[in-house]
């Protein structure tokens, strides 16, 4: 049995970013499913959004609350806006360099934003965060990082949370807490085609079913529009909104533009498939041929090096692409501290479902709604966790760990079921 003060489980943003916004005085615990660098963080291309300054605040909450189809959490939007440049300079501390000019902010514009206000780092913005972030953690000497290492289930007793069970080298690890943050991310991997990595099987969100833990709007799951086309059920390279948000437009099998590639990604998801029914061929095509190919190159450095890999040159060939499952917009429900209905448990990320996105997404808020909420979730900890006694409970009596674990799985699904049957064929096999 291991004791600290916050357990952490999730290495995505959220995770990272909670950790270092903890009191150096606090015994962290960091647990990650399989490396630091397995994350879907370091998947994210386009940015992250940010309200430019006071003026562009009511604009982006407006931006917001339309792409989630006015189904948000109103005073979460506020919040993601108002906090949004203070955690991006936060960033830049830590040692992000975000593409600028010198010193000044380069924005770009995606899909449903009514402004340039999305920083970012060529077109691994993500990647560049973690690194970053990781290597901060590193050198923290109150954060101590278990990779490898798989959550089972949650230590709880009369609605308090007390910690977590793992598995890690086969064996079984019980880690108690005074306070736990389940920043385990989103569900990509129970579907056959998603942008997610495969990891991704929703684990903190079926831990919270098991115990009773409020959850909500499970039913808000997002395609993103411009996945690369590939005939394999397997992981889908991401083709970065933000190539869009630079002049590439989408085509039909006749080379005629069918939508307006900004619209929100369900709109555009929408006349896609649309497309893909009428054509009855598996995807329409990217055309980003029209754009300066040193530019391009320059400013998407990995998708065209990914593409290229695939025998497709953007700077000259048309992209074949497709909907595929991108982000989980519902989660473990939580207030504007990240608290959700169980004691001494919260739940920051994807995981999570603070109300901020509605029913879709708008482009570039899932980095900054990790940023935002999973420092709130610090600040409340680092206010509150003195008070808190950490109690001793017998350990829970799971007969089978490995009949657990594939339980878990199928917890998920079955309730994904519930709610989207007209998905039922999109997941794995559970």
């Amino acid at each position: 049995m291991i004791n600290c003060d916050v357990l952490i489980v999730g290495s995505g943003v959220a995770g990272l970013y909670a950790a270092l916004n903890l009191r150096r005085d606090l015994n962290v615990i960091l647990v990650s499913k399989t490396t630091l660098k397995e994350s879907n963080t370091y998947l994210a291309q386009g940015g992250i959004s940010t309200a430019k300054d006071e003026e562009d605040i009511e604009s982006f909450i407006e931006d917001t609350l339309r792409a989630g189809n006015y189904k948000n959490n109103l005073e979460a939007v506020k919040v993601l806006a108002k906090e949004s440049m203070e955690n991006i300079k936060r960033l830049i501390d830590f040692g992000v360099e975000f593409d600028n000019i010198d010193g000044r902010l380069l924005f770009t514009k995606e899909g449903a934003h009514s402004t340039n206000r999305i920083v970012h780092v060529k077109d691994w913005t993500g990647k560049a965060v973690a690194k970053t972030l990781i290597k901060n953690i590193l050198k923290r000497k109150n954060i101590k990082v278990y990779e490898n290492t798989k959550l089972i289930d949650l230590i709880a007793e009369d609605n308090k949370c007390l910690g977590g069970i793992f598995i890690r080298d086969g064996k079984r690890i019980d880690v108690h807490s005074k306070v736990t943050i389940l920043a385990t991310g989103g569900i990509g991997g129970l579907f056959k085609n998603s942008t997610n990595q495969r990891i991704l099987t929703g684990d903190g969100l079926s831990v919270a079913i098991r115990h009773g833990v409020k959850i909500k709007d499970i039913e808000f799951i997002q395609f993103h529009p411009t996945a690369l086309y590939e005939e394999k059920d397997e992981r889908r390279f991401l083709i970065s909104e933000s190539l869009r948000g630079e002049g590439a437009v989408l085509l039909n099998h006749k080379g005629e533009r069918f939508v307006d590639e900004l619209l929100p990604r369900d709109e555009v998801s929408l006349r896609i498939l649309e497309e893909i029914k009428r054509s009855k061929k598996p995807y329409v095509l990217l055309s980003a041929r029209h754009l300066n190919s040193s530019y391009l190159r320059d400013r998407f450095p990995n998708i065209y090096s990914e593409c290229l890999k695939r025998g497709i040159d953007i700077t000259k060939d048309l992209v074949p692409v497709a909907p595929a499952q991108h982000y989980f917009m519902g989660g473990i429900e939580v207030d504007l501290f990240s608290k959700t209905s169980m004691d001494n448990l919260y739940a920051v990320g994807e995981v999570s479902c603070t109300g901020v996105h509605g029913e879709n997404r708008l482009a570039s808020n899932s980095l900054l709604e990790g940023l935002v909420f999973s420092r709130r979730a610090a600040q409340d900890i680092n206010k509150n966790i003195d008070g808190i006694r950490q109690l001793k409970t017998c350990k829970n009596s799971l007969i089978n760990i490995d009949e657990i674990e594939r339980e878990n799985k199928r917890l998920v699904i079955k309730e994904l079921k519930k709610k989207r049957w007209d998905l039922k064929n999109e997941f794995i096999d559970d």
